[in-house]
Order: structure tokens, then C-alpha cells, then sequence
């Protein structure tokens, strides 16, 4: 039964990764409305904690309660993790180009490991650290970092290093819930619901407020975004962590870069290079040691 729920926890982060991927899809739409980077963040976390309360208060009540002595886990992964890895890693692309900031947020895997290491004695093996060895090689090339010849400035390494950190400390925050009981739906919750409230005194709220609600269609695309690139791939996530190691289940969610750049090539008819398909061959084949 157990090794059952670790199969089934590896396609549970893979999926994840894979839903994560689609974001562009959605976040290109918002950006040609004029909505910033970090007011798409916000509308993002607003959607997601009211379609999850909504669906908590008629079908699992029980998932709303929560001990006020555990509330700096969700504090945790809504304030250190979602708005701080989206502050930084959105500067950076400011900064620098996509590409290298990109693959600074991809030192999540990494930095995972080592506190999962040193916070919840995960196994560091030699066949966990090779494929971690191969994603970020796979992600690399897929991004094309390698390709940019500008200097990449200081600050710009350095908000992509704290990317990369708050987009680990979900799992970290995530699995000191997990440990004290509470259930993957109650942690999506209560991370984006205090993720949202956060996110409006940084924001335009009623601009966010008002483009939500701006018509029907715009109400249906709202919804949409926040179910199939926060509420199942969060959920699905934090569901896979009952059952495998944060290092690993952060090296499969390396699958989210490839996602997005098959779905690039395919809606956008953006270009893959012969170094991005050897990228995700790497980074498929690092997945697939880092399952084992």
C-alpha cells in the first residue's frame, strides 16, 4: 500500500509541475491587459483562496480549523514563499533576461535538499544529487541561459538566489504542516489566503478587484487560472508530500520549465533549439532517477 502511494505521489508532483507550466498561457492574456507582474500574483492568490473556501466550507469544514499555535507554517508559505519567491523572481526579470532569471529560480531544488537535509534528515544519496545534477543541466539548456552574453548584475543574481529560496521554502513550510496533521487542501488554503490579504496592501486592489469582476468572461478566466495553475497543482503537490521527500519531489516539479516550452513551441509557435530538446532530455531523465 505504501509503495502504491509513492507511485501515485510521483504522478501527483509531476502533474503538478506540468500544471505549473501552463501558467504562460495565462499570464501572457493578463499582461496584454495592462495588469503588473505582481497584481497578476494577487488576482492569482485571490481566485484560488476563494474558489478553495467556497469548496471547504460546503464539503470538508472540518479543513478551515486550524490551531493558532501552527499558523506560522501558512505564514511561511504564503509571506516567505509565494509573495517573496514572486516579489523577487519578477524583479530579477526586470533586471536580467528571462532566461538567467529563470535559471536562478531553478536553484529551488538544490537549496531544498540541503534544508530538507539539515530540517527533516532526508537521505542525501549519490543518485538523488546526480539527478539533481541532470535537471538543473536540462533546465539550463532549455532556458537557454547559455546563450546570453550580457554581464548578469549582482542584485539581479541575487534576487533570483531568493527566487529560487522562497519557491523552496514551500516544501519546507509545507511539510511542518503536513507534520502537525493537516491536510493538503487546508495548507492551499490558508497559504494563498494569507498570500492574498498580504498581496493587496502591495497592490492596486480595486484595479485587481475590478478586472476580476469586469465582465462574465473575464469572472470565467479568473476561475480558470486559479484552479489549473494554483488550486490542483498546489494541492497535488502538497498531496505528494505525504509520501516522498521534499529533494524529491522538488526535482520532479523540474518537469514545469519543460512544460512550458513544449506549450510555448506548440500554441506560440515559439523555437526549440537542438540544446533545448538535450535539455529536456536531461531533465526527463533526471526525473526519472529521482524517482527511485
Amino acid at each position: 500500500m505504501f509503495e502504491m502511494n509513492r507511485k501515485l505521489s510521483f504522478i501527483y508532483v509531476l502533474a503538478a509541475g506540468m500544471l505549473w507550466g501552463s501558467m504562460g498561457l495565462f499570464v501572457r492574456f493578463l499582461d496584454g491587459m495592462g495588469l503588473t507582474s505582481m497584481e497578476i500574483v494577487v488576482m492569482r492568490a485571490i481566485a484560488t483562496a476563494v474558489l478553495m473556501f467556497i469548496y471547504l466550507l460546503i464539503f470538508k469544514r472540518d479543513s478551515l480549523r486550524i490551531c493558532p499555535g501552527d499558523i506560522w507554517c501558512f505564514f511561511g508559505s504564503g509571506i516567505c514563499s509565494i509573495l517573496f519567491f514572486n516579489f523577487c523572481y519578477f524583479k530579477a526579470m526586470t533586471i536580467t533576461s528571462l532566461s538567467v532569471a529563470a535559471i536562478l529560480l531553478y536553484t529551488a531544488p538544490a537549496i531544498v535538499m540541503v534544508l530538507s537535509r539539515i530540517l527533516f534528515k532526508e537521505e542525501l544519496s549519490r543518485s538523488r544529487i546526480f539527478s539533481l545534477v541532470l535537471t538543473f543541466a536540462g533546465c539550463v539548456l532549455v532556458t537557454g541561459v547559455l546563450s546570453v552574453q550580457e554581464a548578469v548584475p549582482a542584485e539581479g543574481i541575487l534576487l533570483g538566489l531568493g527566487a529560487g529560496l522562497g519557491y523552496a521554502l514551500y516544501s519546507i513550510f509545507s511539510r511542518f504542516a503536513l507534520d502537525r496533521g493537516y491536510d493538503s487542501m487546508t495548507i492551499t488554503f490558508y497559504t494563498f489566503l494569507i498570500a492574498a490579504i498580504c498581496g493587496l496592501f502591495m497592490t492596486d486592489s480595486a484595479k485587481i478587484v475590478g478586472g476580476m469582476f469586469s465582465d462574465w468572461s473575464m469572472l470565467a478566466f479568473t476561475i480558470a487560472y486559479g484552479t489549473i495553475c494554483t488550486v490542483f497543482p498546489y494541492l497535488l503537490y502538497t498531496l505528494g508530500l505525504k509520501y516522498i521527500e521534499n529533494s524529491k519531489a522538488s526535482i520532479i516539479a523540474s518537469i514545469e520549465p519543460v512544460t512550458a516550452t513544449v506549450i510555448g513551441a506548440v500554441v506560440f509557435h515559439e523555437s526549440i533549439s537542438v540544446s533545448g530538446v538535450l535539455g529536456i532530455v536531461l531533465v526527463l531523465t533526471g526525473i526519472c532517477i529521482g524517482r527511485k
